[in-house]
């Protein structure tokens, strides 16, 4: 009589860890789809960070470009005998 019990009752405790993973990942849903808008609607301070370094780098290389229009304005004019023209804004 003992035998079969011990036989099922394996089965039958099988099935409650099945239902108590599933009752966990139920309660924890909220709590990660909350946790993903959060992250999603807040900028970490690395994000920050990056986007300044990349604004940074922009104005840099526009500064560059005009630089080297300006130089290059100033030779062809150097060439034909006449004033570097002024910057332009």
């Amino acid at each position: 009589m003992r035998a079969p019990i011990l036989l099922v009752l394996p089965l039958a405790l099988a099935g409650c860890t099945t239902i108590a993973s599933t009752a966990v990942d139920v309660v924890t849903l909220p709590v990660k789809a909350v946790s993903a808008g959060v992250d999603a609607a807040t900028t970490s301070q690395s994000e920050a960070d990056e986007k300044r370094g990349r604004e940074l780098r922009k104005a840099e290389e526009k500064a560059g470009r005009e630089a080297r229009e300006r130089e290059k304005a100033c030779r062809k004019a150097a060439e034909r005998d006449e004033p570097c023209p002024p910057p332009q804004d």
